[in-house]
C-alpha cells in the first residue's frame, strides 16, 4: 500500500486463522504440507497462499461475498499458470513491511497495493513493480482547503493509513497525522468529521468518489507524484516464486490482459501506469 481490487470467497462461515480471517479465490483451496508446484515452492498442497490487508479497493475489497480486486486478478494469473487456486489470508499492514507471515510460512506472497522501499527490501524481496502509484489529498468541500499547504495554513487535521508511504509523507511534510487502520477507517473519518483532510492512494479516491453521495461532498485538491510503484513480495531467497510473479506481470502486459484488468478495476488506461522498469525504490 501505499502509505496510497481479484476473486476470492469467503469459505462460506468466515473461517478464522492464526493470522487472520482466511478466503479463498477461485473455487476450493489444497490440503496438505508444503510442495511445489512447477517447481515452485508452496506453504500449502494446491494452493498459492497471499496475504493481503482489507479493504483497500480497488486492489482488494469484499464485493458480493467474494473479494475481488485489482491485485487479486493479478495474482490469479499467477496461480493459474502454476496450476492452482489462490487463497488469501486478511493480516495487519503492519506485517508486510516485516515479511512476519512469510517468513513464519503462513503465506507465499503478500499483495497489498504496497509500494517498494529501500528499507522493504531489507526484508523481502519484491517482485518488479507493477503499478505507478501517486497520493491524493482529499478534504470535505466546506472546509475552505484548497491544497496541502492550505491544510496546515488552516491548522486542520490530516488523516492517513497507519504504516503506510502516505503517512510518512504527511510527517516529512511536517503534519502529525491522524492514523487509521484501514483506508475504509480512513475515508470515514473524513466522512465524519474526525479529520478534515486525508493522505491516500489516487486509485483508492478514485474508487470512492464514484458514489455520488461521496463526490457530492468531497474532491481532491492535490495529486501529489511521489515516484511510488507497487510491488509484490515474497519470503527473502524464494528467487522460483519471483521470477513466476515476474512472467505473469509481463505476459499479461504482452497480451493486453493487464489493460483489461486495469480498465475493470482502476479506470482508464495510462502506458505510464504499467511502469516496465525492473526496479523501484
Amino acid at each position: 500500500m501505499n502509505s496510497v481490487p481479484g476473486r476470492r470467497t469467503r469459505m462460506l462461515a468466515a473461517t478464522t486463522a492464526t493470522a487472520g480471517l482466511l478466503l479463498v479465490a477461485g473455487c476450493s483451496s489444497g490440503s496438505g504440507g508444503g510442495t511445489t508446484a512447477h517447481g515452485v515452492p508452496l506453504v500449502k498442497a494446491g494452493q498459492l497462499t497471499t496475504c493481503t490487508h482489507l479493504p483497500y479497493p480497488p486492489f482488494q475489497s469484499e464485493i458480493g461475498g467474494k473479494v475481488q480486486g485489482f491485485d487479486v486478478s493479478l495474482i490469479d494469473l499467477v496461480a493459474k499458470d502454476l496450476g492452482v487456486k489462490q487463497a488469501i489470508v486478511d493480516t495487519p499492514f503492519e506485517n508486510f513491511k516485516t515479511g512476519a507471515f512469510l517468513n513464519s510460512g503462513q503465506c507465499d506472497l503478500a499483495a497489498a497495493g504496497m509500494t517498494i522501499t529501500p528499507e522493504r527490501k531489507k526484508n523481502v524481496d519484491f517482485s518488479d513493480p507493477y503499478f505507478e502509484a501517486t497520493q491524493a489529498v482529499l478534504v470535505d468541500k466546506k472546509s475552505g482547503i484548497d491544497s496541502l499547504a492550505g491544510l496546515k495554513a488552516k491548522g486542520k487535521k490530516l488523516g492517513a493509513q497507519a504504516q503506510t508511504t502516505g503517512e510518512d509523507y504527511a510527517r516529512k511534510q511536517g503534519f502529525d497525522p491522524v492514523s487509521f487502520e484501514s483506508s475504509d477507517a480512513v475515508l470515514n473519518g473524513l466522512r465524519t468529521g474526525q479529520v478534515q483532510a486525508v493522505i491516500i492512494d489516487y486509485p483508492v479516491v478514485q474508487g470512492w468518489l464514484k458514489d455520488k453521495a461521496n463526490a457530492g461532498a468531497f474532491k481532491v485538491v492535490d495529486n501529489l507524484n511521489t515516484g511510488e510503484q507497487y510491488g509484490f513480495t515474497v519470503k527473502k531467497g524464494n528467487t522460483k516464486l519471483v521470477d513466476a510473479v515476474n512472467a505473469a506481470i509481463k505476459g499479461a502486459k504482452a497480451d493486453g490482459t493487464y489493460k483489461k484488468l486495469y480498465e475493470k478495476w482502476i479506470g482508464p488506461y495510462d502506458e505510464s501506469a504499467a511502469t516496465a522498469s525492473p526496479s523501484a525504490s
